[in-house]
């Protein structure tokens, strides 16, 4: 199972988002991820975010690739997910 994928659900490990669920929506390079919330589910804005600073989930949904904030949110709806992404994960702090 690819850990870094388009659909991926994840949780941003730092910044002010932390703790906060977004999806993948593009991989930029080996580096970098481009994500989104999408900020009115999850207030993670659309941004490029360090590939180190995700934590992958085991949820996926099925999106293509640079998909636009609408078309997540339907996904999402399809299957479930839309309440799901809406409550923060507690992070441990080392």
């Amino acid at each position: 199972m690819p850990a870094i994928e388009v659909g991926r659900i994840c949780v941003k490990l730092v910044g002010r988002e932390a703790g906060r669920k977004c999806i993948i929506v593009d991989i930029m390079d080996k580096n970098f991820v481009l994500i989104t919330g999408p900020k009115d589910v999850t207030g993670v804005k659309r941004r490029r975010a360090n590939a180190n600073h995700v934590e992958p989930l085991k949820d996926k949904i099925k999106i293509k690739r640079g998909a636009p904030d609408e078309e997540v949110i339907e996904a999402l709806k399809a299957s479930g997910k839309l309440e799901e992404m809406k409550q923060m994960v507690k992070l441990a702090l080392a």
